[in-house]
């Protein structure tokens, strides 16, 4: 079974906004980029919308999709759906999720993400270079 999820790249000011998954939840207590499980007949977009509005109680500006990452947990397989965007309306509240930071992408190694997300912290710690370098 392949769970589809749908994740955003925060972005404000330099930092990402990072969430501390529940205790109680699958991956319990890692950090990841805020978002969740698709429901059937839901568009990525609109999931991720969704998502945003109950963990954090924010708006989002319309998600442009960045990357895909499909990783193989021993109990099922996940594709995640990273999406850029910004807040529209709103202040990040840690409503379902433990907490909530805004960190820069070299700042993001000092939090533990589920192995699915490495592969995209690297892309944004590659793009954040190239942006602080000019290119």
């Amino acid at each position: 079974m392949v769970v589809q999820v749908a994740a955003g790249l925060i972005f404000r000011e330099g930092r990402y906004l990072i969430a501390r998954r529940k205790a109680d939840t699958h991956l319990g207590g890692l950090w990841e980029f805020p978002g969740g499980k698709r429901e059937p007949g839901e568009s990525l977009e609109d999931c991720l919308r969704r998502e945003l509005r109950e963990e954090l109680g924010i708006d989002v500006t319309p998600p442009v999709h960045f990357r895909m990452v499909r990783h193989d947990y021993p109990e099922k397989t996940v594709e995640l759906h990273f999406y850029h965007c910004t807040i529209s309306r709103g202040e990040a509240v840690a409503l379902d999720c433990e907490e909530v930071r805004w960190v820069m992408p070299n700042e993001m190694t000092n939090y533990e993400f589920p192995q699915a997300d490495r592969p995209l912290i690297e892309a944004l710690q590659q793009e954040g270079e190239r942006i602080a370098d000019g290119i």
